[in-house]
């Protein structure tokens, strides 16, 4: 199996990102729903459990849509999905220190962790829409991190519409990409 091959595979299996994105987004946007109108320990803990839940999620949503929800054991770059997945509980701990020291920080230090996590997602997919998330998410981070400190779950909002987004334009793109090979052959 090529390196294309086996980026078209994961792009296929999981629609460009559509559905990981939307079950991701739309777990941001509950746990901001609960920092801001809940408290922000509720919306901590949302977001973390659920994080551990999130592909689990996404394959339950593909096998409920009838498509597949995981790659041919071939597939070598299933492997690098799981490497690039832990790299997120191993950047809790600095989460939680940034967090001890100011709750605020909370959104912005996981907006960090996770949005580094997309850049090798630009590999994985061979998508480079996914550099852009990764940007959006570091630096979004950075700035609120840095100049809007005072609100709480003001991150969380900004992330869970951006992936929503990124979702979206994934899904959009692979279903292009798949029109194109069909009126090709």
């Amino acid at each position: 199996m090529t390196v294309e091959e086996a980026q078209l595979e994961v792009r296929s299996v999981f629609m460009g990102g559509l559905v990981g994105q939307l079950v991701s987004g739309g777990l941001w946007l509950l746990s901001a729903a609960i920092g801001t109108w809940g408290s922000p320990g509720r919306g901590i803990a949302v977001l973390c459990v659920g994080g551990a839940l999130i592909f689990s999620m996404t394959q339950l949503v593909l096998r409920v849509m009838g498509r597949s929800a995981t790659l041919r054991a071939d597939n070598p770059l299933g492997h690098l999905a799981m490497q690039i997945a832990f790299t997120i509980p191993l950047g809790l701990p600095l989460v939680g220190a940034a967090t001890l020291h100011r709750l605020n920080w909370f959104y912005p230090a996981i907006m960090i962790v996770v949005g580094a996590h997309y850049l090798p997602f630009v590999f994985l997919y061979g998508m480079k829409h996914f550099a852009v998330l990764c940007g959006l998410m570091v630096g979004g981070g950075i700035v609120l991190g840095l100049y809007r400190h005072d609100t709480f779950a003001l991150g969380g909002w900004a992330t869970g519409a951006t992936l929503v987004l990124f979702g979206i334009v994934g899904g959009l793109l692979t279903r292009r990409e798949r029109r194109a090979t069909r009126s090709s052959a």
